[in-house]
């Protein structure tokens, strides 16, 4: 079992900057990828980047050249860099973690941050 904790989120002018963090506890040996999806008001979740600890990650097209993701595998964090925020990027943001046990994989979900991005 993984519990995670989201924390940074908040309110901020377009073109300003905010620095989400995750913090898993529980069996985070078992961790295999950390990342972040979104969800816009009225629309589904969707993809911000994933990050496997032996460095890959993965972007939408559209946030690559504005987000950036870090994060420590031994102290179960993941971080993510938001700069030149939109207001159309106004969100609950979601830490989601996956672990892997012999075959099993399973994916958590953490209690969502809200960004609020001002015009």
């Amino acid at each position: 079992q993984i519990q995670l904790v989201e924390s940074g989120g908040g309110l901020v002018q377009a073109g300003g900057s905010l620095r989400l963090s995750c913090v898993a506890s529980g069996s985070i040996s078992s961790l295999v990828t950390m990342g972040w999806w979104r969800q816009l008001p009225g629309s589904s979740r969707e993809l911000v980047v994933t990050f496997t600890y032996d460095g890959k990650t993965n972007y939408a097209d559209s946030m690559k050249d504005r987000f950036t993701i870090s994060g420590d595998r031994a102290k179960g964090t993941v971080y993510l860099q938001m700069d030149n925020l939109r207001p159309d990027e106004t969100a609950v943001y979601y830490c989601v973690a996956t672990t892997i046990r012999g075959v099993t994989a399973s994916q958590y979900w953490g209690q969502g941050t809200q960004v609020t991005v001002s015009s």
